[in-house]
């Protein structure tokens, strides 16, 4: 229904954005705290913090480091912060085994994170890639990355999880009938209450290069990830996939890449009104600190206002490295 409004001169729309107070009271969108899931990437050691070139201003930390940041996640309220580890490359294999060693890198992190602070909701990763000597959200067999023996061993990696504590876990494989699989062992082993965020509608972007460099997997990837990541030129696969995902047990729901997919976002929320999330992924991250850097924007400003974006796409929330930087500035109001 369009609004009714008098024509010019009654109808003066720059009366509302007279002052901050105006400006404040019209608002249709609000970014707070609330809205933020901060990913943050872990590795074996002691007392580390290890700077990742292709993303100014984020470390890779060790476990007792990664304890002290959600402690300050948790302070700033920050609601939730998702681990990714860097694994040793001696631990990757064909099979994965790793991932879903109850006493893996991301188990001891979930357990001292949950532990220390037990008031922030801990987020998880499940895909093989950090564990994989290929590279692969999957298990590759003759050059195929195979769908069926990967969901199998999606789910001992989403049980080892949901045993070690973790509030959320967030399929990123896109893998057909994972989140399905996951949700009947989750209930069967008594994990009635773990919420799953599913990466639903996850296309096969060049803006995660960073990121592959932050947990290790660039070079050990062969090939691509097109067989099982979204074609970027589709618009409504992503609905049938949320639609598919939810039918098996998601809570929530997540478009991936965020800024370039502002369209889905908002194509979903619309469709579904379920819990819909983004993710502000490295490749965004990088590009805008990278023009903050060299002075062509304002850093601060474009962060915020590049969030506030996906509020206004219909994002419930938004998993961003610049969560505790944009909570404390959202703090000093």
């Amino acid at each position: 229904m369009r609004p009714i409004q008098a024509p010019f001169p009654a109808t003066r729309f720059r009366r509302t954005r007279a002052s901050g107070a105006l400006r404040a009271l019209t608002r249709e969108t609000t970014l707070t705290v609330d809205d933020f899931i901060w990913p943050v990437f872990v590795r074996d050691g002691e007392n580390t913090v290890e700077p990742i070139a292709s993303m100014p201003g984020v470390n890779r930390l060790s476990i007792d480091r990664l304890v002290e940041a959600a402690a300050e996640a948790h302070a700033l309220g920050i609601p939730a912060i998702c681990l990714f580890p860097y694994t040793d490359p001696a631990l990757k294999t064909e099979l994965c085994e790793e991932a879903w060693n109850p006493e893996n890198l991301s188990n001891r992190a979930i357990r001292a994170i949950k532990a220390a602070v037990p008031d922030i909701a801990v987020m998880t990763d499940i895909a093989l890639d950090p564990y994989n000597a290929n590279g692969h959200d999957g298990i590759v067999r003759n050059g195929e990355i195979v769908n069926d023996e990967t969901v199998e061993a999606l789910v001992k990696m989403a049980l080892a999880q949901a045993e070690a504590g973790a509030d959320i876990l967030g399929p990123s494989d896109m893998m057909d009938g994972r989140i399905g699989a996951i949700r009947t062992a989750l209930e069967a082993a008594g994990h009635r209450n773990v919420t799953i965020l599913s990466y639903a509608a996850k296309y096969a972007s060049s803006f995660y290069g960073p990121f592959r460099d932050a947990v290790g997997a660039s070079g050990a990837l062969k090939g691509d990830k097109k067989t099982y990541q979204m074609d970027p030129g589709n618009s409504d696969e992503a609905l049938r996939l949320i639609e598919r995902d939810l039918r098996e047990g998601a809570d929530m729901v997540m478009v991936k890449p965020g800024m370039a997919y502002l369209d889905i976002c908002r194509r979903v929320k619309d469709a579904f009104g379920v819990p819909t999330y983004a993710y502000q992924v490295s490749g965004e991250y990088a590009m805008l600190c990278g023009a903050a850097e060299r002075g062509w924007l304002d850093g601060d400003k474009v962060m915020l206002e590049s969030l506030m974006a996906f509020k206004r796409a219909g994002c419930d929330g938004i998993l961003t490295y610049f969560a505790p930087k944009a909570a404390r500035l959202l703090r000093q109001g």
